[in-house]
């Protein structure tokens, strides 16, 4: 019944662009959408099968669909962008950002006060903004006051009460900050002129003010007032430091906003750039967590919506990386080369920086979240069926073709588990066969986890190309285990990844974290290798002459080594102290042929 209701309103669905609702049977609100055709948008998410599971468990939920219909597609972005931050609904994106943000407030009197807040007030006052951050409200705030002398009292400056003598002069004029408007020292049209060119300062606008600045310097030059010009001179110093600070791209790109997206398995980075007069006025970056696998095109549309919103921004053009339908009421402008290109690039620079950021911040203060990302990128980036929670690497150390030893590490979560690393002695290759070596040790580390009924690693990597590869292929096809656990190859110079039965490998960006935990993984076990290799080659050179002797054999060669540290030291000791470490039978054959040696010199 629930179903035939459900079809019913499908079916009833205008093919006109609004906003769709879906609800559960408690009518709580699941996911608020919108759609070009919202007919053909609905019926998409129940005629077929879903690639994600949480798109399918969604859909298992909804018991009615409601709609809004609207005259284009830009008013369905809005609706969809307000209904979404009213009912927060649990399968939509979530965007992690919920600041109070400060303005400058150009105050609706008589000789308006500049100044910072977080309130805005429908006062007729004029506020720009919001601003990321106090300190940028701040910096233009102090570039405005060594500027333009302003008025910070909060007197009532009606002309009438100026005439009446009500106000004196307070210390701020005395320092010439002010110039004492209270005492009618300063006419309107002239403070007002300086407020309208703070209102373009605060656009990054500054070309008015230095031209200004320049005919008051000349002015004051000509006049023979030249200390009165320096002053000028110093303004229009700042003015233009201010400016080349700003200016990143060429001046003639005025009024756009720039937007950029990165991601990964779990969340969305969009980083927003604000250009006035090819000055950056503002830059921001949000977070978005993603609910339903939702697209880089998805999220971006979604979040330029939310910021120009936000930051009421009025721009009929913006530049992204990529093209995404915002309606005909925007240009949108995918730029290729020269400048606007660069600012795309700087743009998404940023919202990797702010990613970077996020990561090291969730290391410390959510580490499972840090890992559950990280397992969630590293299945996708290894086309893996699982996450690759456990994850072992083997590595062949057989040097000059002696000692051929293996070495096993183990990461688990992505960091290292030393205490289930393993060393293995190659017992059944005679001479220096990495192939077979490789073979031997993967069959018998495998087939001790089977028997001891241990848990099997999500993902195996050897370390070697397609040879080793094969080897340990075949020693798993031995064990009935091919399938069952993903395994890999890891090539030393390219860093090329190889599957079995690839013919081409996989190259991973040099910078993605799967590579890094891979190389890590990869360097770990040739380090262990290396370490046990050495060990054996140092005991083996220690203990040749003592193993030479006839009845002594490797386990008392250890022992004697560990007591005396040393084979002069052993040379040197008295029977009975042999004797005391490997008792008198044994003890006394080292003693003897000690004795002899001597002799014999």
């Amino acid at each position: 019944m629930e179903q035939a209701s459900l079809e019913v309103q499908i079916k009833t669905l205008p093919s006109s662009p609004g906003v769709y609702q879906y609800y559960d049977k408690n009518g709580k609100i699941l996911y608020v959408g919108k759609a070009k055709n919202l007919k053909k948008r609905v019926n998409s998410y129940f005629n077929k099968k879903h690639d994600s599971h949480r798109i399918g468990v969604m859909v298992k939920k909804i018991h009615d669909i409601k709609h809004i219909v609207v005259n284009s597609e830009t008013d369905a972005l809005l609706l969809e962008n307000n209904l979404i931050k009213k009912y927060q609904p649990r399968f939509n994106v979530m965007l992690k950002d919920d600041k109070t943000y400060p303005w400058i407030c150009i105050k609706n009197e008589r000789f308006p006060r500049v100044f910072p807040t977080r309130r805005v007030i429908k006062d007729g006052s004029e506020y720009y903004g919001p601003f990321t951050s106090f300190k940028t409200v701040n910096t233009l705030l102090d570039l405005i006051k060594g500027l333009y002398q302003l008025r910070t009292c909060n007197y009532d400056l009606a002309e009438e009460k100026i005439q009446q003598g009500k106000y004196k002069v307070c210390l701020e004029y005395h320092l010439g900050n002010c110039k004492g408007p209270c005492e009618g020292n300063q006419y309107e049209i002239e403070y007002n002129k300086n407020i309208e060119h703070i209102r373009q300062i605060v656009k990054g606008d500054f070309k008015d003010s230095l031209l200004k600045f320049r005919e008051q310097m000349k002015m004051h030059a000509e006049a023979m007032e030249f200390e009165e010009a320096q002053k000028i001179k110093d303004k229009i110093d700042v003015l233009e430091k201010y400016q080349s600070k700003s200016t990143v791209v060429n001046p003639k790109i005025n009024n756009v906003d720039v937007f950029s997206i990165t991601s990964d398995e779990g969340y969305g980075y969009v980083n927003f750039l604000q250009l006035s007069h090819g000055s950056i006025i503002r830059s921001h970056t949000i977070e978005m967590k993603k609910k339903l696998e939702e697209s880089d095109k998805e999220l971006l549309e979604l979040a330029v919506v939310e910021i120009r919103q936000r930051f009421n921004s009025l721009s009929r053009e913006i530049y992204v990386p990529f093209s995404i339908n915002l309606g005909e009421d925007i240009k949108v402008t995918v730029p290729k080369l020269g400048d606007k290109k660069a600012i795309v690039d700087l743009s998404l620079r940023n919202a990797k920086y702010f990613r970077q950021d996020r990561f090291k911040q969730m290391k410390i203060i959510d580490p499972d979240r840090h890992v559950n990302r990280l397992m969630a990128q590293m299945k996708k980036d290894l086309r893996l069926h699982e996450e690759p929670r456990h994850i072992e690497c083997f590595d062949n150390s057989n040097i000059q073709g002696t000692n051929p030893v293996a070495a096993c590490v183990v990461f688990k979560n992505g960091k290292p588990s030393k205490r289930d690393y393993r060393k293995f002695n190659i017992k059944t290759v005679e001479g220096p066969d990495d192939f077979a070596s490789m073979e031997e040790v993967v069959f018998r580390r495998y087939r001790r986890l089977l028997n001891e009924d241990e848990p099997l690693p999500q993902l195996i990597i050897i370390d070697g190309g397609k040879g080793q590869l094969s080897s340990a292929v075949k020693a798993l096809d031995d064990l009935g285990l091919r399938g069952k656990i993903a395994i890999i190859g890891i090539a030393k110079r390219l860093e090329e990844l190889f599957y079995p039965g690839d013919k081409y490998p996989l190259y991973l960006d040099k910078k993605t974290e799967t590579l890094k935990i891979i190389q890590q993984l990869r360097n770990e076990a040739h380090r262990f290798g290396i370490t046990f290799h050495r060990n054996k080659r140092s005991n083996a050179a220690l203990g040749t002459e003592l193993e030479s002797i006839e009845g002594i054999g490797e386990k008392t060669a250890v022992e004697l080594l560990k007591q005396f540290r040393s084979i002069k030291r052993i040379s040197e000791a008295t029977k009975k102290e042999l004797v005391d470490v490997v008792g008198v039978s044994k003890g006394s054959l080292v003693f003897e042929f000690y004795q002899k040696k001597k002799e014999k010199e």
